[in-house]
């Protein structure tokens, strides 16, 4: 569980980052979980927008995500959200204490 200076931090370093998930009107599926869950593996930290043709709001949409991965939720904000997932082989954040 993060604590809400981590959970900052996390939002501070995904201010520098572009989206590379869009969940669309087709809605989250196993195959989109799975790709998340790579990235997550590789980056750690992802934005993902959530469409106006999508079912999903930000804040269901980052639930459902960390729920399918095995992730924590840092941020719903508008149409985007944020992901984090700590890598125990290759840690990329520290996160503060």
């Amino acid at each position: 569980m993060l604590t809400s200076k981590q959970r900052s931090y996390l939002k501070s370093l995904a201010t520098n980052i572009e989206p590379i998930f869009q969940v669309g009107k087709g809605g989250i599926t196993d195959v989109m979980a799975a790709e998340i869950s790579k990235a997550l593996e590789a980056r750690e930290l992802i934005k993902i927008t959530v469409l106006r043709n999508s079912d999903y709001d930000a804040k269901l949409a980052v639930a459902e995500l960390a729920e399918a991965t095995g992730a924590e939720p840092v941020a719903a904000i508008g149409s985007k959200c944020i992901l984090y997932k700590k890598n125990y082989k290759e840690p990329k954040i520290i996160l503060p204490r």
